[in-house]
């Protein structure tokens, strides 16, 4: 079902339920035939903040199904794009630390594996000046907020957001 609302762009869990209830196409995707009950929306967010929040297994469900779309020949993988998205940070601007202030950064320790793996990347030497910058103030409520300013905009406390994906043009297509 959420592969249905990430290609026809419903983001509303109750939105996405009530669509797969009334479209029969939608309802063929998903297997449920006509007489098949559509889960309760709860059910996604009750799978996503509690059976799998610490659990690899969509992790592993998607690196499978590129697996089988590369053997298949479908992708090939030879290419790269990232885009990044700057979000308001939920951040209180008077909880400020002074940049030289040690703040504990054990959230960083729980990081996924893409993620840790992108900083890696980041960091490896073969990038050449890559150096520890310590910013001047670290926010005492969220400490991956920073002042960021875009667009000629106002300076706000904004989180960075980065998508990367790989992707070849299709023989296909």
């Amino acid at each position: 079902m959420l592969i249905v609302g990430y290609c026809f762009g419903i983001r509303s869990e109750r939105r996405l339920c009530e669509e797969v209830h009334l479209n029969l196409a939608y309802r063929w995707f998903c297997r449920l035939g006509l007489e098949g009950d559509v889960p309760d929306h709860s059910t996604f967010s009750k799978n996503r903040h509690g059976r799998f929040r610490d659990s690899d297994l969509l992790r592993e469900l998607f690196e499978t199904t590129v697996r089988r779309c590369i053997d298949e020949g479908l992708v090939g993988g030879e290419g790269f794009a990232v885009d990044a998205s700057l979000i308001k940070a939920d951040a209180n601007k008077q909880r400020w630390a002074e940049g030289s202030e040690t703040v504990d950064w054990s959230a960083m320790a729980e990081t996924r594996r893409s993620v840790q793996e992108y900083l890696d990347t980041l960091d490896d030497a073969a990038w050449g000046a890559a150096r520890e910058v310590k910013p001047k103030f670290v926010s005492r409520s969220d400490p991956t907020a920073q002042w960021t300013g875009a667009q000629k905009g106002p300076c706000l406390l904004r989180l960075r957001h980065q998508l990367s994906h790989r992707y070849e043009q299709c023989q296909h297509c």
